[in-house]
């Protein structure tokens, strides 16, 4: 993989940028890619990959249908050394997103926990690292053992230095500083000091692309059942394997997916029954409405003297 270069052709409002190219061109000897900002949509993803040619066909009537990722320009000190060259873009998006929605603080801690190494390992881990940032303790104005030593003497409220007179002219701050990194397992960051506080780490993703949110996705399988593609067959046997599978309560490998698309077949036959009932009322208002009136003298003529 090419070193990080800076480009000119990158927006820093974006947590990442990859430079995504045409394999089969590549393997043909030409450099087609172009650089794509994250989060990005499925439709602009689309519009990428035909503009870098996949989809399109070769000299041998071959369609091109292989990518795969050249370069990144991050804005997280460390990230640029977790990702490679064949990353799914679908956990790349969600990593991005989680990203974005940091707010000001938690995207401080998250820089420093990337920059500390921990649970970076891979997208994966990245991602669950976004969800549990609660772990850590950040400290965005200390940079070095002095600086640790004079919060905790002077600023913490851990210690009461006019108690301690003319002896507190005495602290060695940077000595102290580095007894309490040491003991606590701290590490100074570009962006401040930053400790794992040992908080319940909680993996929520765990690397199953059907865990990924349908919002964060840039791929949707064509082997994906959709309301439009099913056939009343398919749906009927759909539905059926879903509410067997509530009925003994083997939810575990349901996703959230096959839940809005059970939902959705529901919610059309539920539309169907009501557009039945409405015709039907209608038929029988319009039979009613043609049947010949009987003479209303008639019908109380036994009363009549």
């Amino acid at each position: 993989m090419s070193t990080a270069v800076a480009s000119t052709e990158v927006s820093t409002h974006f947590p990442f940028d990859v430079f995504i190219i045409n394999l089969g061109k590549y393997n043909e000897g030409y450099l087609v890619g172009e650089w794509v900002h994250f989060p990005t949509t499925p439709e602009e993803m689309q519009e990428v990959f035909k503009r870098i040619g996949i989809g399109q066909k070769d000299d041998f009537g071959q369609p091109y249908e292989e990518w795969f990722i050249t370069d990144y320009d991050c804005y997280v000190p460390g990230l640029y050394d977790v990702l490679g060259e064949y990353e799914s873009l679908d956990e790349l998006n969600y990593l991005a997103s989680r990203i974005e929605e940091l707010d000001k603080s938690e995207w401080e801690t998250f820089n420093a926990a990337v920059e500390m190494g921990e649970y970076t390992d891979s997208v994966k881990d990245l991602i669950n690292l976004t969800e549990n940032l609660d772990c850590y303790n950040f400290y965005s104005d200390i940079y070095n053992d002095e600086d640790l030593g004079y919060y905790w003497i002077e600023e913490s409220g851990a210690y009461d230095t006019k108690a301690m007179g003319r002896l507190s002219s005495y602290i060695d701050y940077e000595a102290f500083g580095r007894d309490i990194r040491l003991d606590e397992g701290g590490e100074f960051t570009d962006n401040g000091y930053i400790i794992n506080n040992y908080g319940s780490f909680i993996e929520r993703y765990s690397g199953n692309r059907e865990e990924i949110p349908d919002e964060y996705r840039v791929f949707v399988s064509e082997d994906e059942p959709t309301l439009e593609t099913m056939t009343e067959n398919e749906k009927q046997a759909f539905v059926d394997g879903i509410e067997l599978t509530l009925d003994y309560g083997m939810t575990e490998g349901l996703t959230q997916s096959d839940m809005d698309l059970y939902n959705a077949i529901i919610q059309e036959r539920t539309e169907g029954e009501k557009t039945s009932i409405r015709k039907q009322l209608a038929e029988n208002k319009a039979k009613c409405a043609a049947a010949p009136q009987e003479n209303k003298k008639n019908k109380n003529h036994d009363m009549e003297v």
